[in-house]
């Protein structure tokens, strides 16, 4: 079957690629607002884009009424936020903070999400989760009226102790960390313990 974006509902559009362009990573997002007060909250339109410079870009989508989302609000006035990426352990308490709560509201003490002081930015990273990067807005791409791509340069990094098998050579013991990735549907996730491992290819191909 073959569909004509044209054509398509927003609703129909979005329910087409998020149900084919998954697993998505997931950025558990934190912010200040103007007036000190902290925002959390998960999105799956997330990916990093690149090492020099180290680049993370967030896709954000309106509220329903065409109010900006705390997070993209507060990225705007305060030019930095924070990506926490979250394991199967944090899997409630991420999707807790995905509620729709009044503008202002703290998502991160309502539910009792524990925060640490960042190094290079001003909002808070999340404790519990295997890692975050600290960010510095770059740019905000308006691609429409009703979404942006926020593009952010990762300053600083945290991965939990438990998981650094040798720092010097970067390895990491990511199979420990049970990442998770959001998949179709309302509320369907993935766990990524489930892998398979494929060499690329080296040229020229030995036919032999």
């Amino acid at each position: 079957m073959q569909f004509d974006f044209e054509h398509l509902s927003r609703s129909e559009r979005y329910k087409l690629m998020a149900s084919v362009i998954t697993p998505r990573p997931i950025a558990w997002v934190t912010t200040l607002n103007p007036a000190g007060m902290l925002n959390a909250a998960p999105f799956s339109f997330f990916n990093m884009f690149g090492d020099d410079p180290p680049i993370v870009a967030l896709g954000i989508m309106q509220r329903a009424g065409g109010q900006l989302k705390d997070t993209a609000a507060n990225i705007r006035s305060g030019k930095a936020f924070v990506v926490n990426i979250a394991g199967e352990a944090q899997a409630v308490a991420m999707n807790d903070t995905s509620i729709d709560a009044p503008e202002g509201t703290d998502e991160a003490a309502l539910f009792n999400v524990e925060v640490l002081p960042s190094e290079r930015v001003a909002p808070p990273r999340i404790a519990s989760v295997p890692a975050s990067f600290e960010c510095r807005l770059q740019q905000i791409v308006e691609v429409s009226e009703t979404q942006s791509i926020v593009i952010g340069e990762v300053v600083y990094g945290h991965v939990r102790d438990e998981f650094i098998v040798d720092a010097d050579k970067m390895r990491l013991n990511v199979d420990a960390m049970r990442l998770i990735g959001r998949m179709h549907g309302p509320g369907y996730y993935a766990r990524t313990t489930d892998l398979f491992d494929l060499r690329r290819p080296v040229w020229p191909l030995d036919r032999d």
